[in-house]
């Protein structure tokens, strides 16, 4: 009787390790589990929200247009080429690499678009194909560089700077310049069209309800596996927030134009790369091979390949990026891809979150940091200050969010979360 006693005596003890499991996986666990990740230095994506919210209280005090909504419609226009450049650099830093030909690439994007469609005659979605493949194979030979002969990528990317640049002033010619017609659908896609309203808002409900349904996805998983099923609290609570900002965003868009056609397709653009990231072996080999090349490749990653696939993803959404601008522009000119494409396509991703030193990084992060560096622009803008303060400015943001990274990565390390 004292054995059956002395084993029955742990069931009360589980029972509350379990409602205190429970417990902790609602909205105050949540709370206390985010200032934890704050404290070891995994700080996410807050330091851009916060930059976000800066930047438009200071604009908006200084220039009430900034906030009106076809300011911010106009702001989301010129967002999407930019962000779709920095979108593929967040793969190569990813694996601690660089890529400084994405401004060159995405200029001789611009320029075989503007061959190809107007000057040749090719139809608009084969010049398109034949731009991203172009790109595929660039980045295939930087890749095959960076493999081969241990090239590092800032050289091998560099000497791709030079040689992209001069083949984009061979095929344009002596003009230096292509004009596109007005009334191209490529043209009115990168300056007029406008997403349904209707389409808009069904949009913005989609990622609430996909919150909501992988939590109780992961509920039946645990529950199948006799673990204990995750709280709905702290996901119902995320699904209502974000929903109720994404509603509020397209509302207010929709007081002026609405929400851009082309800034919907780079949304989804990063939608389809957050799910290879986050959801896909190769996803997975990514951030393998970016925190320690060498444990990957004794853990079985072909790490070349995983190297030559960054490369690849780099240079195409560079060169469908140059397709973006020339589109906005409504041209292809020599000046293309030239200026500040470089510096704002990688200070948006590492602003946005994405670490220079590999092995962290998000694809929403080219989207967020896109957005900053775009604001900063249309800020200084409206406020009629020259390009030097908006280069001085974009420079220091840029400067601020990598030693923030530094900071956070040491804190990390500390705490054992590197």
């Amino acid at each position: 009787m004292t054995q059956v006693s002395q084993n029955s005596t742990p069931a009360p003890q589980l029972d509350r390790a379990d409602t205190r499991v429970r417990h902790d996986a609602g909205l105050a666990g949540a709370f206390r589990g985010f200032v934890d990740q704050i404290r070891s230095g995994d700080l996410g994506m807050l330091p851009v929200l916060l930059g976000l919210l800066l930047i438009s209280v200071v604009f908006s005090s200084l220039n009430p247009v900034f906030l009106a909504p076809n300011n911010l419609v106009n702001l989301l226009f010129d967002a999407a080429a930019v962000g779709l450049i920095a979108l593929g650099v967040v793969c190569v830093l990813v694996l601690g690499e660089i890529d400084l030909s994405i401004g060159s690439m995405s200029g001789l994007g611009s320029a075989l678009t503007g061959v190809l469609w107007v000057n040749s005659g090719v139809p608009l979605p084969l010049a398109i194909i034949a731009v991203v493949l172009t790109g595929a194979l660039v980045g295939l030979v930087f890749g095959f560089l960076r493999n081969k002969f241990e090239m590092p990528s800032f050289v091998a990317t560099l000497a791709g700077l030079l040689a992209l640049l001069g083949l984009q002033l061979y095929i344009l010619g002596p003009t230096g310049s292509i004009n596109m017609p007005f009334t191209s659908p490529l043209v009115r896609f990168g300056q007029i069209l406008i997403i349904p309203a209707w389409l808009s808002y069904i949009v913005a409900v989609i990622p609430g309800a996909l919150i909501v349904y992988g939590n109780m996805r992961a509920n039946r998983q645990r529950v199948a596996a006799n673990l204990s099923s995750l709280g709905m609290s702290v996901a119902v609570a995320k699904a209502v927030v974000l929903t109720i900002a994404l509603v509020f965003a397209v509302f207010y868009l929709e007081q002026g134009r609405g929400v851009p056609w082309m800034f919907g397709v780079f949304v989804l653009c990063v939608v389809i790369l957050n799910y290879g990231l986050t959801r896909t072996k190769w996803g997975r080999s990514m951030f393998a091979v970016g925190g320690n090349a060498e444990a990957a490749r004794r853990s079985g990653i072909n790490v070349q390949r995983i190297r030559l696939s960054a490369f690849v993803v780099c240079s195409s959404f560079a060169a469908l990026g140059g397709v973006f601008a020339a589109a906005r522009l409504a041209s292809a000119s020599q000046q293309a891809g030239t200026g500040d494409v470089n510096l704002n396509a990688i200070a948006a991703a590492v602003i946005g979150g994405t670490s220079l030193f590999g092995g962290r990084g998000s694809a929403w992060s080219a989207l967020l940091g896109v957005l900053v560096i775009m604001a900063i622009s249309n800020g200084l803008t409206l406020l009629n200050l020259s390009s030097s303060l908006r280069y001085m400015i974009t420079g220091a943001v840029l400067a601020i969010a990598v030693i923030v990274d530094s900071l956070a990565r040491r804190s990390r390390a500390s705490h054992g979360r590197a």
